[in-house]
């Protein structure tokens, strides 16, 4: 069956068509996705909602723009179920009917604005369904976002707790990182911040448990680029990449302390990234080290995957009705 996902963030909008192998027609089995076409495009949706609580009518055009692109390669590929999904920053705006009613007018689905637990539960899915995992020895998935960040600890008989923070990429940079490059008491800041929401997830998701560190989405693969010094963006090397939080964290400050056109000069950083990573950075950084300590040393590496909430929701459209 050829499924199509598209996961709609605060600061980017990925499509994947793949075919879904190892399933009958009613969606049980362990499936298995293959690519038939996957792309992003950075169109910045979350453009001032920390600080309006509306979607931008700019940001608005940008995103039914990429959409109706989208609408043209799911039909000429000919996926049989489509389902899209909106995260942090549609959950947040005052006007996202306008934003819902945009969307299934150009795409002919409903588009669903999931709360941050099954955001959560799907990019668990997603990193999970290509990375092997143990029972009862649960490891942690980080998906760092534009506008929240989900921790969610599981094993290989599913999600033990989860926990969606409104701490993203995209909203830090608004909020507190306005110079470039930040500034000392910038950075502080933004790690207060880091610090209060970390323990916000610590509440109700027990971190301390976790025997390994995954993470996702485009600032963590971003991090791994720069960590790894490629060439180009490279998913095959990204992917899997199992680091040492000492590198991590060096690779983190190094991006920091970067201006805005040396981050946009890098050859794997992309052109509408290039603002909001050292956030990201910032970010990864102190969960990582927040990690290490509640585990007592525990944790010291991290591993990188490219799939998640975006392969996630994907594999949840054979438990939908066709799109």
């Amino acid at each position: 069956m050829r499924v199509a996902g598209i996961d709609c963030g605060t600061n980017s909008i990925r499509l994947l068509v793949a075919d879904a192998a190892g399933v009958d027609e009613a969606g049980a089995g362990h499936a298995r996705l293959t690519d038939v076409h996957r792309e992003m495009r950075i169109v910045r949706l979350g453009q001032g909602v920390d600080a309006t609580g509306m979607l931008a009518p700019e940001a608005l055009e940008r995103t039914f723009a990429a959409v109706e692109d989208y609408a043209a390669i799911i039909r000429e590929l000919g996926a049989e179920r489509v389902r899209f999904v909106a995260t942090s920053a549609t959950r947040d705006a005052k006007n996202r009917s306008e934003f819902v009613d945009g969307i299934r007018a150009r795409l002919g689905v409903e588009p669903e604005v999931v709360a941050g637990v099954e955001e959560a539960a799907l990019s668990f899915a997603g990193a999970a369904s290509v990375l092997p995992l143990e029972a009862g020895r649960p490891v942690v998935v980080v998906d760092l976002g534009g506008g929240s960040t989900e921790f969610v600890l599981g094993d290989a008989d599913g999600v033990i707790a989860a926990r969606s923070i409104d701490m993203g990429a995209v909203r830090l940079t608004e909020r507190h990182l306005l110079s470039d490059p930040p500034t000392a008491a910038e950075i502080a800041e933004a790690q207060d911040d880091v610090d209060r929401g970390f323990e916000e997830a610590l509440a109700e998701v027990p971190l301390d448990q976790a025997t390994a560190v995954i993470g996702v989405a485009g600032s963590i693969t971003t991090i791994t680029a720069h960590a790894l010094a490629l060439p180009a963006y490279e998913p095959d090397r990204i992917h899997g990449a199992e680091l040492s939080l000492a590198k991590i964290e060096a690779a983190c400050w190094s991006l920091i302390g970067l201006s805005r056109s040396e981050r946009a000069a890098l050859p794997y950083m992309h052109p509408g990234r290039a603002d909001v990573i050292g956030a990201g950075a910032l970010v990864w950084r102190r969960i990582l080290e927040r990690m290490a300590e509640i585990t007592g040393g525990r944790v010291a590496m991290a591993t990188t995957s490219e799939h998640d909430i975006l392969d996630g929701i994907a594999l949840s459209t054979l438990g939908h009705a066709a799109g």
